[in-house]
Parts: structure tokens; C-alpha cells; sequence
């Protein structure tokens, strides 16, 4: 069901739109999670590892998905919004080529180079082939994870966030069950987390291109659109290429600071991988509720309502007061609770190493959870500059920290690099948003043609 989001009263449209894409972010990061508690119960610290190990790189190429995803959904959520259904699914085609294009160049390149990537990152030797393996299994199924991520921002670009949650629920019980039965029933270690993951997310995939190419059936034209435009194209990468680029070098940072944890052993790495893909859920949301932000001022941009966009923002950052709530107390305090689900009771130096880095960027939720809603507006009002900006202010001094505190702290001056990053972060985008929002006020109704 499509969602004119330029009408109603913009608080309580936006907490209805954005409570399924929370509720599937739940799901999705539920079978992320269980990747790594079935790895971490059934096959031990090392196999626990050798999945973190290669979280960083898995991550480049899920950032390019999720740029993908960005940068059409903002594109198609304004032609939406300006009622251009004929440019709106020439857009939809021209992203959905695109990506099957660039997403098979990319996993060429995958297959063929995991090796020298897990080395890059000084992979320890003893999750090294383990490592290997899981990664080449889900670069082979980066084309259903490029196509499900771009059919999601499609969905969610036309107001309709209830259909990918319905995809997310199913794919996630199916992982869920996969991993048991792969690692648990038929002994396959890392290889079983992977094939669980490939198959479950193919299978979503598949349901929602189809059902998405029936959605969009159903909208008349008074034209039949074109199949693949360069200049629609141009336009969207306007848009996608920044967001690409943003999610690529957060990812690429992230893997310049795996490589230095990995040199404290394999057991800090296990700690690391848990405590990482916990946070990971809680910044996901986060995210969740950025982009939602955005395509409600995409829309509302698009049907010339720019008065809307602040009264969006603050029911932004109202539903990130209460989203930061539960993650706090959950890591805060019941850290140990939290990390008991990865690992055995042996595992203290990696049990000790999740529960500190937990109860350190716990604290600072709030701080990047206002930066990632702000961004959303940048983003969904096309001020990619402004975005790329407060996003590399963030993470260059996150990199450069996790170094340089290091050599003083140890593992625990790279956790405090991330505070300082979101705090340096949210204070560009709050500013850049402000200047944004001045000059939305006194805009006239934008032209799309």
C-alpha cells in the first residue's frame, strides 16, 4: 500500500510510518545476531571471530546497498510526492538495472579478492580460513542482498513500510532456523552461518521484486515510461553516489580499526564481533528512523510542503529520546547479561572486552541518534554536501582516535574514540540541518521535470 506522507498531522504520520521500519529493523537485526550467538554456542570462540573478523568487509559491500537504497528512494519519494508517476517508474527501472549491473561487477571482484582482504586487515591465522570462507559465501549472494535493499528504499519511498516488514519477518525466522539446523544439526561451522544468510536473504529478494513489480502495475501513466534513462540516472546518482561513497568510507574506517583490534587476538575479537553487532542493531534503528525522516521530507519537498520538513525533525528527534531508553538500560547495565548470549563462560577476556566497549558508547546513544535524524533531513532535502560532511567529521576522528588513543588506553582508547566522533558529527549536522530548514522555509515549490 502506497503512503501520501504530505498530509495529516506530520508527528503522528511519521511515528505511524516509521513504527514497521523499526519493527523490521528488529527482525533484520535479529538474524544478524543469531549469526553470531550460533557461531559463538555451537562452534566456538574462534568461528565467533572468524564471523567478526570479516564483519568490516561485508560491510563495504552493504554499504553500497544501502547507498543504493538512498539514493532512489529519495529520488522516487519527490516524483511521488509531485504525483510524476511516469518519471517515478523510470526511475524505479533505471535503479533496478543499474544495480544488477553494478552488483555483479562487485562480486566478481569479491570472490576473486577475499583473501587479500581478510590479510589486509591481519586476520589471525587460526580464523583465517574460516574468515575466508564465510565471506566468499556472502559476496556469492550480494546480488539478492543489492536487489532486496533497493526494493526495500522502493517501498519505503512510496510511504509503504509495511510490505519489507512482512519479507523481514519471514527471511528472519528462516536464517534463524537455517543457522540452528546448518550449525547445530549438521556441523558446518562458519560455512552453515553463511549459506543460512544466503538463502533466507535470495528468498526475500525474489518475493518482494516480485510483489513490487505488481505494486507498480497497478499506477497508471499517461505514458508508457522509459525502461532505462541516463539523465533519470544522473539524477539518482546525484543523490546515491554521495551516500555510497558516505556508507563506503564509514565502512573502510571501520575496517582500518578491525585491523587494529584484531591485533589483540582473537579472543578480543570475539568480544569486539559480539558486542559490535549489538550495537550495530541499535545504530540501525537509529538509521531506520533517519531515513524515514528523509523520505517523509522527499515527499513533502516534492509536493512543495516545506513548512512540514521542521515539524518532521522534531518528531524525529522526539522518537530518538525514546528509542535511546531501552538500549541504554539493556547495555549499561545488564552488559554482561547481553554478551552471555555470544559466548561460554570461559570466555572472560572477550566477555570483558564486549561489556566495556557496551557501557562506553551506550552513553552517547542520544548524541547519534539526533545526528543520524538530522541527517535525514539533509539527505531527503538533496544537501548531499552537507550530509558527506557531518558524516566524515564523525568518522576521521573516530579513525584517527581509535590510533592515537590506542597507544595510551589499549582497546579501551578505540572505544572512546566513538563518543568523541558522534559528538564532533551531530554538532556539523545540527548546524548544516539549521541552515537547510531556513532556507526550505522561504523556497518555492521545487520543479522536477
Amino acid at each position: 500500500m502506497m503512503k501520501d506522507l504530505t498530509e495529516g498531522n506530520p508527528q503522528s504520520l511519521l511515528w505511524r510510518f516509521t513504527l514497521p521500519m523499526f519493527i523490521s529493523v528488529i527482525f533484520q537485526q535479529m538474524y544478524n545476531i543469531a549469526d553470531s550467538v550460533i557461531a559463538g554456542k555451537f562452534a566456538g570462540e574462534d568461528a565467533l571471530a572468524a564471523v567478526g573478523a570479516s564483519y568490516p568487509i561485508t560491510m563495504i559491500f552493504m554499504a553500497i546497498a544501502v547507498g543504493s537504497n538512498i539514493g532512489c528512494s529519495v529520488v522516487i519519494s519527490q516524483f511521488f510526492g509531485a504525483k510524476k508517476f511516469e518519471q517515478m517508474k523510470t526511475a524505479v527501472y533505471t535503479t533496478l538495472v543499474s544495480a544488477i549491473v553494478l552488483s555483479v561487477l562487485l562480486t566478481a571482484v569479491g570472490l576473486f579478492g577475499s583473501r587479500g582482504l581478510m590479510r589486509m586487515i591481519q586476520t589471525p591465522e587460526n580464523i583465517m580460513a574460516d574468515g575466508d570462507l564465510y565471506l566468499r559465501i556472502y559476496i556469492g549472494g550480494f546480488l539478492f542482498l543489492f536487489l532486496y535493499n533497493v526494493a526495500t528504499g522502493i517501498f519505503t519511498s512510496l510511504g509503504d513500510s509495511k510490505t519489507p516488514l512482512y519479507f523481514l519477518i519471514g527471511s528472519s525466522l528462516g536464517n534463524i532456523v537455517l543457522d540452528y539446523w546448518f550449525v547445530a544439526g549438521l556441523s558446518w561451522g562458519v560455512a552453515g552461518v553463511a549459506w543460512a544468510t544466503f538463502l533466507a536473504q535470495g528468498t526475500a529478494c525474489v518475493l518482494a521484486l516480485i510483489t513490487m513489480m505488481l505494486r507498480l502495475s497497478s499506477v497508471r501513466t499517461e505514458r508508457k515510461p522509459e525502461f532505462y534513462s541516463f539523465d533519470m540516472l544522473k539524477r539518482i546518482a546525484r543523490i546515491a553516489v554521495p551516500s555510497i561513497l558516505q556508507q563506503s568510507f564509514i565502512s573502510i574506517g571501520n575496517i582500518f580499526v578491525q585491523g587494529l583490534i584484531n591485533s589483540y587476538g582473537s579472543s578480543v575479537i570475539a568480544g569486539y564481533s559480539a558486542a559490535v553487532k549489538l550495537n550495530t542493531f541499535t545504530i540501525t534503528s537509529f538509521t531506520t528512523l533517519g531515513n524515514a525522516v528523509s523520505s517523509f521530507t522527499a515527499q513533502n519537498i516534492g509536493a512543495g510542503r516545506v513548512d512540514r520538513v521542521k515539524e518532521g525533525l522534531r518528531g524525529g528527534i522526539k522518537m530518538a529520546v525514546a528509542l535511546t531508553i531501552p538500549f541504554l538500560v539493556a547495555y549499561f547495565c545488564f552488559g554482561s547479561s547481553m554478551m552471555s548470549l555470544f559466548m561460554k563462560e570461559n570466555s572472560a577476556v572477550a566477555m570483558q572486552t564486549g561489556v566495556e566497549f557496551l557501557r562506553i558508547v551506550s552513553l552517547f546513544y542520544l548524541v547519534v541518534a539526533m545526528k543520524l535524524t538530522s541527517d535525514g533531513v539533509l539527505r531527503g532535502s538533496g544537501s548531499m554536501k552537507a550530509f558527506m560532511i557531518a558524516t566524515f567529521s564523525d568518522l576521521i576522528l573516530r579513525v584517527v582516535l581509535s590510533f592515537v588513543f590506542a597507544g595510551f588506553w589499549g582497546t579501551l582508547g578505540i572505544w572512546l574514540s566513538w563518543p568523541v566522533g558522534w559528538i564532533a558529527g551531530t554538532v556539523v549536522s545540527l548546524y548544516y540541518n539549521r541552515k537547510v530548514t531556513a532556507q526550505l522555509e522561504t523556497a518555492l515549490k521545487e520543479d522536477f521535470t
